[in-house]
């Protein structure tokens, strides 16, 4: 696979998991471009929340129908999604944080990595 192939995947999953946020109402959709940083764990972060535990885990499921149908992608791991305080969704290359917004504030994964680049996301109504 070429660059530019991997280049046009990772922007195909991107916005593909944030139609799958977007769908189910997720808040606040940030994605974090990891791609300058040395030694990072993937390329990109995208780092979103719900108002309850069940929004928490309908968001993590609907990014994983999204990808699946749009790009038939399947995350490589998934954790988190009993407890819907915190689900994570990996990709390989892009890992999705779906927080309950409590959650979210404690563990400022937007600050812990404050040298990446930010692009933030309307919420949809």
């Amino acid at each position: 696979m070429t660059k530019t192939t991997d280049s046009k995947q990772t922007t195909l999953l991107l916005e593909s998991i944030i139609e799958g946020i977007q769908d189910v109402k997720g808040h606040d959709i940030t994605v974090l471009d990891l791609t300058k940083i040395p030694h990072s764990v993937a390329s990109h972060f995208v780092v979103c929340h719900g108002n309850s535990n069940t929004q928490v885990t309908a968001i993590a499921r609907g990014v994983e129908k999204q990808t699946s149908i749009a790009l038939n992608e399947k995350p490589w791991s998934r954790e988190g999604i009993g407890n819907a305080e915190w689900a994570l969704l990996d990709y390989g290359n892009i890992v999705v944080h779906v927080f309950y917004k409590e959650a979210r504030a404690f563990y400022a994964l937007e600050e812990l990595w404050a040298d990446a680049e930010l692009t933030h996301y309307e919420d949809v109504e």
